[in-house]
């Protein structure tokens, strides 16, 4: 049999939340008002293409009906692949319009700084418009209806998500701006990031820490008694975090990470992830001879095996080889923020949470 892995074919796209949200409200919705539950059911993308889905289950009650249908997040590894997205519609008050409910295992809004109020329900503003465009489409201009979205098992899924962190309690958003999932664009994550700013700056923070990995973030809220809503889980996404916070200042950054990771970025990736580049031994073993390293050390860094082992050659020696990275880490970040007057600092962590390297808190120009 071929390998059918999805590095070897075209990657495959799926469906939002929000878009599969839409197409279970707007099947039950027509249910309601002719009796009948279209199978598939088509709705529009915010850019007008028309797509289909075909419903998982459905039921018509006295008052109310009710569509679901299973997320395809496609090749994309998305935490809500596979979950059943369900709208139950009923009749609303006159003049009301379509008005939003929360379900089973959708997340209810309990910190200021997300674009949905305190107390509604985690539905994001473009699923939202294209939840009451859809019922609009089967009712009319004029249609009065709430629409209560739910995904069972949506709790459970949300301890795998950055909700909790950002005051959404009780389940998984309703996400999308498309209603097209590409594959491995992190656009969920980049997403989480944005939110996590806005909810620090809306909370009055003016101190935010963002990190590649959770040891780094743990050894970074150790060191400066941080809240957990001052942590960025910015992952790889160092130059995503940090262009965000140029638009959205916040007076005081911290970058926490790994020594290979923190060594990438000091050599110029903003995007630190493994697919794309390695850290260059190379250039490191310059830089551990500009800081003071024997030829005899550069030699071995330069024939390391990974960069954790380079950084523990130059300790064997005294060479204070993490605060050089540091410091070059630290500029390549702050060429982001240029004239922003944020106060930067960046901080390099072995795997155990020690300190490696240090460039403190200092105003970019």
């Amino acid at each position: 049999m071929e390998d059918d892995a999805p590095h070897d074919r075209p990657l495959r796209r799926g469906w939002t939340t929000g878009a599969c949200a839409a197409a279970a409200a707007k099947a039950a919705c027509a249910a309601l008002v002719s009796g009948d539950f279209p199978d598939p059911v088509e709705i529009a993308l915010p850019s007008g293409r028309r797509v289909a889905f075909a419903l998982a289950r459905h039921d018509l009650a006295a008052g109310s009906a009710t569509a679901a249908i299973v997320k395809d997040a496609g090749d994309d590894p998305d935490v809500t692949h596979g979950a059943l997205v369900t709208a139950t519609v009923r009749p609303g008050k006159t003049g009301s319009g379509v008005t939003y409910a929360r379900g089973e295992g959708v997340g209810l809004v309990t910190r200021p700084g997300l674009p949905i109020a305190q107390g509604e329900p985690a539905i994001n503003p473009v699923p939202r418009k294209m939840i009451a465009a859809s019922v609009r489409e089967v009712a009319g201009e004029d249609a009065d209806f709430e629409v209560e979205i739910s995904v069972p098992g949506g709790e459970k899924l949300a301890e795998r998500t950055l909700n909790p962190r950002l005051g959404i309690v009780g389940g998984i958003s309703i996400l999308g701006t498309t209603g097209v999932v590409i594959p491995y664009s992190c656009s969920s994550w980049i997403h989480s990031i944005q939110r996590g700013i806005d909810v620090a700056r809306a909370m009055g923070f003016s101190h935010v820490s963002g990190a590649t990995g959770n040891a780094s973030e743990l050894a970074a809220q150790k060191l400066h008694g941080l809240h957990e809503v001052q942590l960025i889980d910015m992952g790889d996404f160092v130059g995503g975090m940090l262009k965000y916070i140029r638009d959205h200042p916040v007076p005081r950054v911290t970058i926490a990470g790994g020594v290979a990771k923190m060594t990438k970025l000091s050599q110029g990736l903003l995007d630190v992830h493994s697919v794309r580049g390695m850290a260059d031994l190379d250039a490191l073993a310059i830089v551990a001879e500009r800081t003071g390293a024997s030829d005899s050390l550069a030699t071995r860094i330069r024939a390391s095996n990974t960069v954790a082992e380079a950084f523990s050659l130059a300790a064997g020696e005294g060479v204070p080889l993490g605060n050089a990275i540091a410091a070059s880490a630290w500029s390549i970040a702050a060429a982001v923020l240029k004239g922003t007057g944020i106060e930067l600092e960046v901080l390099v962590f072995n795997r155990d949470g020690a300190l490696m390297g240090k460039k403190g808190f200092s105003v970019v120009p």
